[in-house]
């Protein structure tokens, strides 16, 4: 269980994020367009899977922003902006905004990947939703780098995650 805070109150995810070193999860999530996509459907590219509680906050907006832009120039990479928004939201978000550079994908049905991850938030006001976490996966498969970011309302630190890549 991992300890993290809500505007300084404290608040736990129901388990830790996944080992650098170790294989990634394999997950299936929903597009835009409601069909399913799993960790295998990436195979052979690198991942940034920028995890958040939901776009309607705007933290979680400024993060698929930032990463929008960054994942412009990125060679084998695909951006996977991951929360339990729905897909109609998530779309109706990135139309808005302009986003391009990044795929959302919905946790909505099953919440499965949070649990998987180990970043479901266990208690407080956001219950049930995704911590803000940041997971890279390379090409083989491999979890390079991890953060929780300890305060919610916090952006990660993307110049961190860019390096790792």
């Amino acid at each position: 269980m991992a300890k993290i805070t809500l505007k300084g109150n404290a608040v736990n995810t129901i388990g830790e994020l996944p080992k650098v070193g170790a294989t990634a999860k394999n997950f299936t999530l929903v597009k835009g367009d409601l069909s399913k996509v799993s960790l295998g459907d990436y195979k052979g590219t690198r991942l940034v899977l920028n995890i958040f509680p939901s776009l309607d906050t705007g933290t979680c907006a400024a993060s698929v922003r930032n990463f929008n832009k960054l994942a412009a120039g990125l060679e084998n990479t695909k951006v996977l902006c991951i929360s339990r928004d729905l897909p109609f939201a998530q779309n109706r978000f990135c139309g808005a905004e302009g986003i391009e550079n990044v795929v959302t994908l919905s946790d909505f049905a099953t919440g499965q990947f949070g649990k998987d991850y180990g970043l479901e938030i266990a208690d407080g006001p956001l219950q049930g939703l995704h911590s803000r976490s940041v997971v890279l996966v390379d090409e083989t498969g491999k979890v390079v780098y991890t953060q929780q970011v300890p305060e919610i309302v916090d952006e990660p630190d993307y110049n961190k995650a860019m390096a790792a890549l």
